[in-house]
């Protein structure tokens, strides 16, 4: 394997939490399975991630309403308490890329699906952002991973070539499209798992 000079980090679920259970639990009383039916039927996870490919927020929710006009104070919630679904950061994680970017030799940027709508609440909440040599965000490129146009283009922002560059998401489905274009990878599970991973590539913290 070739050196490492590049690290790309994902954003949610691995530097930080974010979980639209924290709305709904409540909404629904406890009943985890009436939750999941609504994730799973109504204001599902495709659904959410074509707001992360750049489509209008209040659009999508519109659409959602009319499509189920029966669950409509629970589909305005969605993006009406977005807010509330977004955790703190992954404290173990934030310390890790600290210490990478202490390194001089590693350059360090963000790849995150994220719509372009809610990604300034992120930048307002979370002050270790800003650390990032640079972030690009789904919601603004109208594309998103897994589609390697959105890899391709993080290469070519920052000049990086994949045969030297470390990519990490906690979505198993972005790390390998990620991999068919020669990034290395590494698919987060927890911080202590990160750090052992991080050393089989010759990355020492």
């Amino acid at each position: 394997m070739g050196k490492i000079k590049n690290i790309i980090f994902d954003l949610g679920g691995v530097l930080i939490d974010w979980n639209p259970e924290y709305v709904y639990l409540e909404v629904f009383q406890g009943d985890r399975k009436k939750m999941q039916w609504f994730f799973d039927k109504i204001c599902t996870m495709d659904w959410n991630e074509n707001q992360d490919a750049g489509y209008p927020l209040q659009q999508a929710t519109e659409d959602r309403v009319k499509m189920f006009p029966q669950y409509e104070q629970w589909i305005r919630m969605y993006y009406g308490r977005w807010e509330e679904m977004l955790g703190d950061p992954i404290t173990e994680t934030v310390k890790i890329l600290n210490q990478l970017l202490k390194k001089p030799n590693l350059r360090i940027v963000a790849l995150t699906n994220w719509s372009a709508e809610t990604f300034p609440v992120a930048l307002d909440r979370f002050e270790f952002l800003h650390r990032f040599e640079g972030i690009v965000v789904s919601g603004i490129e109208k594309t998103r991973k897994p589609f390697p146009d959105i890899y391709q283009l993080t290469l070519d922002r920052f000049d990086f070539k994949a045969e030297e560059s470390l990519f990490i998401d906690d979505n198993l489905r972005n790390v390998l499209a990620a991999k068919d274009i020669g990034i290395h990878t590494i698919h987060f599970k927890n911080p202590i798992d990160l750090r052992l991973n991080l050393e089989a590539n010759a990355i020492k913290l």
